[in-house]
């Protein structure tokens, strides 16, 4: 039982650890299970003959409909044929070779000169340097004629050799035909030599014959595939009833063909097959895991992002399943770009270009691995995921089908171009079409989820971000009707969050409306805040610090209640909820410690927010966006310098009080933040010219602020 104990003390410690675990493990299984059982599950009604080439039948099979398709395999043997008549093809003989070797044939009868002339070397000596000589490879009894020549003989040889070696080197002497050159070399041998000198002759000439006419792989293989290319495809007719195959007769390529064309053939699977696709599930479902992890590291830790993932990706896995293997033309109208787009716009666009690549390469395993439609589907998923962005208007959707069908026609275009000829104007009416309606299905069925996604799953999409970011809105129009200082408030602090989302990645266009509605719960007592207060009094001089600081912090159950009320997306009640985080309403803290004898005796619990601390950097930059602008306004620093060292330190405080423990900022995020923030800040809060008289009144504005910093925007 201590083991039991230690281990539910640990969960206890680290819960969210614990949880994000469990989620990764339930999506690794499930992925890996929905690609595994598309590898292996041959759907029902798909085929039902399961034959190799090179098998011997177990039954007879005769087709049940008149068919007539283009045959690869008839194709690809005539083409093979056409291209084993086309003979190899060879330069013209290289003058440049022929000139070389005279000119080594020179050298070398210079050489043999130095030594057959040599006073000082024995005749050992001469005839081991004879045959050291490259390319001859000389035997003794030559070497030794060689010395034995008198120097007129020596002579008429060089001349005959230079002569004979001349004229077969014009000639053409392919790579392998050398020997075939070496003997015509005899007959050539003029007559008026004796036999120890024509054996010299040849002796040398041998030697330096070389090749002269290389083969040309490159035109020889342009030619035979020119000639491929002239052969049109082959089309094989089968009548309805004709025989495919006869029991006991062996299976060939051209069998499994027909029986693929009419939907016949069913794959046998063995150990080998299962372990195969269990192989590729591993892999795809690890890689699809550790990108997603490493591309955002607090990603297991919520659930609606891996749940919306796993559904969609599983969904979309399984759909092509059952779609892609009915039809020739299906894969080129599958919405995979969908898949892309839903993913990019709901998930993370590098993920969506991620689990795009997985997708079109199980499409290849499931049609056979067809490159030319895994590029296809792979570029126009990619194309749809960029056109698409954040989907923050509704003609994103149709700029992406747009986009989409472009790259669909182009990619149909460029891998027809080199068959263009060769095509029949159907099949290509037939293409066009497909690429097109993919096109245009992949934008409207990619709206239609997701707008049925952001109602099922409660996901924040951009389009109701958009619709509640209108000004019209009617909470909106209450904070700025009830609560204008508020509202004033709420457009700096939205401006901040922003600047500082776009800083660092983060989601932009909902920071921003949920810096809108973050304080909409001061519409309820607009007038305890500070920043509504027109008329100079401070109602909560009146009441004692605990009310104050109660109402204070109503304003954001207030805020989640009016939310609720008015139907507002979960993840923009979130940012009402976390943008105080825990921390302490100090003013009326520190005024309830000076009304006690015993600052034990106040009730600090009275004085915090109840929380939660953000857990996303989006209401993270919401709470430095709103304690940042408070305070510069109460502080009013005269220089940039000033302003960025006031930033940091109520950036410092929200992360050594722990407000920041539950959100992924990492310090470099912080750096940015506040960089952002001095952008916006300092071209509201600039320095101004004080006018005559104005002194007072500025120092009075000063004091009201600071009221409103301790009143509504307290800093832990």
């Amino acid at each position: 039982m201590p083991g039991r104990a230690s281990f539910l003390q640990h969960w206890s410690r680290d819960p969210v650890r614990w949880r994000a675990r469990f989620r990764l493990l339930i999506f690794a299984v499930a992925v890996g299970l929905t690609i595994f059982g598309s590898l292996v599950v041959d759907l029902p009604g798909v085929g039902n003959v399961s034959v190799e080439a090179g098998e011997v039948s177990p039954k007879t099979v005769v087709a049940p409909r008149a068919i007539t398709y283009k045959s690869e395999v008839l194709t690809q043997e005539a083409r093979e044929q056409a291209r084993q008549n086309v003979q190899p093809i060879y330069n013209v003989p290289e003058s440049r070779v022929a000139r070389r070797q005279v000119a080594r044939a020179q050298e070398v009868a210079d050489y043999i000169d130095m030594v057959r002339n040599d006073p000082y070397a024995s005749r050992e000596q001469k005839i081991a340097w004879l045959r050291a000589i490259p390319d001859l490879s000389l035997s003794e009894e030559q070497a030794r004629n060689i010395l034995d020549l008198s120097e007129d003989a020596w002579q008429a040889v060089t001349q005959e050799a230079f002569r004979i070696l001349s004229i077969i080197m014009r000639r053409e002497i392919r790579e392998g035909e050398v020997a075939k050159a070496q003997r015509a070399v005899p007959s050539m041998i003029s007559l008026d030599l004796n036999d120890r000198q024509a054996d010299v002759v040849q002796s040398l000439v041998d030697g330096l014959i070389t090749a002269n006419t290389f083969y040309n792989e490159e035109q020889t293989q342009n030619a035979r595939d020119e000639a491929a290319q002239a052969v049109q495809p082959i089309n094989r007719t089968i009548a309805a009833g004709e025989t495919i195959l006869r029991e006991g007769d062996t299976v060939t390529d051209l069998d499994i063909e027909a029986l693929g064309a009419l939907g016949l053939l069913q794959p046998q699977r063995t150990w080998r097959d299962y372990l195969s696709a269990l192989i590729i599930a591993l892999v795809l479902d690890g890689l699809l895991i550790a990108f997603t992890t490493m591309r955002r590291r607090d990603f297991w830790s919520q659930t609606l992002p891996v749940l919306l993932l796993g559904v969609i990706f599983s969904g979309f896995v399984i759909t092509a399943k059952v779609m892609l293997p009915m039809h020739t033309l299906l894969p080129y109208l599958f919405p995979l770009a969908s898949m892309a787009m839903l993913i990019s716009s709901l998930v993370d666009m590098p993920i969506a270009v991620l689990a795009a690549a997985i997708l079109a390469l199980l499409v290849g395993q499931y049609i056979g691995a067809a490159g030319e439609v895994m590029v296809y589907l792979f570029l126009g998923g990619v194309t749809g995921a960029l056109a698409l962005g954040k989907a923050e208007r509704l003609n994103s959707f149709v700029r992406a089908g747009l986009w989409v069908i472009a790259v669909n026609l182009l990619m149909l275009l460029a891998f027809r171009l080199p068959q263009l000829g060769t095509l029949d104007n159907q099949g290509m009416m037939e293409l066009t079409f497909s690429g097109a309606v993919n096109g245009i299905f992949a934008s409207s069925f990619t709206l239609v989820i997701y707008y049925l996604l952001g109602q099922l799953f409660g996901v924040t999409t951009s389009l109701q971000l958009l619709e509640i970011s209108r000004p019209n809105h009617p909470l909106l129009r209450q904070l700025l009707l009830k609560a204008p200082g508020t509202y004033h408030h709420t457009l700096i602090v939205s401006n901040m969050a922003e600047e500082a989302a776009v800083a660092i990645g983060a989601d932009s266009l909902l920071t921003r409306v949920g810096s809108y509605y973050h304080d909409i719960g001061k519409i309820i007592r607009p007038y305890f805040f500070i920043e509504n207060n027109t008329d100079g009094e401070n109602p909560h001089d009146r009441i004692d610090p605990y009310t104050s600081a109660r109402i204070i912090i109503s304003h954001v159950p207030d805020g989640v209640d009016l939310a609720k009320k008015h139907r507002l997306p979960p993840g923009i009640i979130d940012f009402i909820r976390e943008h105080h985080g825990t921390t302490r309403v100090e003013y009326f803290y520190h005024k309830a410690v000076q009304m006690k004898d015993d600052p034990s005796e106040v009730d600090e619990s009275a004085f915090r927010y109840a929380g939660p601390k953000p857990h996303t950097r989006e209401t993270a930059i919401l709470m430095l966006a709103d304690s940042c602008e408070a305070t510069v306004r109460a502080m009013r620093p005269q220089t940039r310098e000033e302003m960025l060292e006031l930033i940091h330190s109520v950036i410092s405080r929200r992360l050594m009080s722990g407000q920041l423990d539950n959100s992924p900022l990492t310090l470099r995020d912080l750096t940015l933040i506040s960089q952002a923030f001095v952008r916006v800040l300092q071209g509201i809060h600039h320095p101004r010219v004080k006018y005559p008289g104005e002194k007072n009144k500025s120092e009075q504005k000063e004091t009201v602020s600071r009221q409103s910093l301790a009143a509504s925007k307290p800093v832990s």
